[in-house]
C-alpha cells in the first residue's frame, strides 16, 4: 500500500468522526449526561442529619431516664438511712442509760425507765422504716386529675356547687358525697344513694352520689385511733383536725371554732400538701365531711372558702338535727 493512500484512509477517517461528533452536538433528541439533582442531595442529607439528631436525643432521654431511676434510688436509701441512724442512736442511748442505772442505784428507777423507753422506740424505729417514698407533687398531680374530671362532670350534669357528706349505717364508704341538681334539694332515701346518678320520682332528690376521696382517709384514721371517735362537736372536731396535721401530715396547721348550738364546725387551715381546698371534694374538706357525717350520724354541707390572716383557707362545715 503507498503512502498516498494511506494517508487518504486516515483523512477520511478523520472527516467521519469529526461529522459524527458535530450531529450528535446538533441533535435535538440527545440526552444530555445525567447529572445529581441538588435538591435530591440536600434532602438526603436532611433526612441523615434529622436520624443522627433523633438518634442524639434518644441517646440524651435514655441516659436521664436511667439518671432519674439512680437518684430517686439513691434519694429512698439516703431516707432509709437517716431512720436507721436514728434507731441505732435510740438503741445506744437505751443502752448507756442501762449500763449508767446499774453504776448509780438512787438513780437506777429513771435509768432503767429512759434505757427502756430508748431501746423500745430504736426497734420499733428500724423495723418499721418505710420502704418506699412518694413526693407529695404525684399525690397531688392524682388528685388534681379526679377533681378536674369529676368537676367537668358535675358542670356537664349543670348540678349545683354544693357538697352534702350523707351518713351510712353501716358499710363502706361511712358517707356518700351527694351533689343535688336543684338548689331547693332533698336529700334521697339512703338506697338511692349506691347509685352514681341518683334518678328518683322526686326531682328536688336528683343528683349524682360519689365516694369521698376522705373516705379512705377516715378509715384509716378509725383504726389509728387510740379511743373512740367522739360524738360530741368539739372533740370531735379537735380529733379530725389532729389526724390531718399530726397523722396524715397534709397540713401544717388546722385550727378548730365550734358552734354546736347553730351546728357549724369551722376550720382554719394552713399549706395543704394538695394544693387549694376550693377543689372539688378536696381530701381535707372531704376528710372533715365524711368525719363529722359519720360521728355525728348526721348530713353535712362543706363549704370552703379563702381565709383572711394566717390560714390559707377556711373550711365551714354545717348540720342540722
Amino acid at each position: 500500500m503507498s503512502e498516498s493512500t494511506l494517508g487518504d484512509g486516515v483523512t477520511r477517517e478523520r472527516e467521519r468522526t469529526e461529522t459524527g461528533e458535530a450531529a450528535e452536538a446538533t441533535d435535538p433528541n440527545r440526552a444530555e449526561p445525567t447529572r445529581p439533582d441538588a435538591s435530591e442531595a440536600g434532602s438526603g442529607e436532611t433526612d441523615r442529619t434529622d436520624r443522627t439528631e433523633r438518634a442524639v436525643l434518644a441517646g440524651q432521654l435514655e441516659v436521664l431516664t436511667e439518671e432519674n431511676r439512680r437518684l430517686r434510688a439513691e434519694y429512698a436509701r439516703a431516707r432509709r438511712t437517716r431512720y436507721r441512724r436514728s434507731a441505732l442512736g435510740l438503741a445506744a442511748l437505751g443502752t448507756v442509760c442501762a449500763l449508767a442505772g446499774t453504776i448509780f442505784p438512787d438513780a437506777r428507777t429513771v435509768l432503767f425507765a429512759l434505757a427502756g423507753t430508748g431501746l423500745f422506740t430504736g426497734v420499733l424505729t428500724y423495723y418499721l422504716t418505710p420502704e418506699r417514698f412518694l413526693a407529695a407533687a404525684i399525690g397531688r398531680d392524682v388528685y388534681a386529675a379526679l377533681a378536674g374530671n369529676e368537676q367537668a362532670l358535675v358542670s356537664e350534669l349543670g348540678l349545683q356547687e354544693t357538697s352534702i357528706y350523707v351518713p351510712r349505717e353501716e358499710g363502706d364508704p361511712p358517707a356518700w358525697l351527694f351533689v343535688p341538681h336543684r338548689s331547693d334539694y332533698e336529700l334521697p332515701a339512703a338506697d338511692a344513694l349506691n347509685d352514681l346518678f341518683v334518678v328518683t320520682e322526686s326531682e328536688r332528690s336528683r343528683g349524682v352520689s360519689l365516694r369521698p376521696t376522705g373516705a379512705p382517709l377516715h378509715a384509716e384514721f378509725d383504726r389509728a385511733l387510740a379511743d373512740d371517735l367522739a360524738s360530741d362537736p368539739g372533740r370531735l372536731a379537735d380529733q379530725l383536725a389532729e389526724g390531718l396535721v399530726e397523722q396524715f401530715e397534709l397540713l401544717d396547721s388546722a385550727t378548730t371554732d365550734v358552734d354546736p348550738a347553730g351546728g357549724r364546725v369551722s376550720v382554719a387551715v394552713a399549706e395543704s400538701a394538695y394544693g387549694p381546698l376550693e377543689r372539688f371534694d378536696h381530701p381535707v374538706a372531704s376528710f372533715l365531711g365524711v368525719g363529722l357525717a359519720h360521728g355525728l350520724d348526721v348530713p353535712v354541707t362543706v363549704e370552703t372558702t379563702p381565709a383572711d390572716g394566717r390560714a390559707d383557707s377556711l373550711v365551714t362545715c354545717r348540720w342540722s338535727e
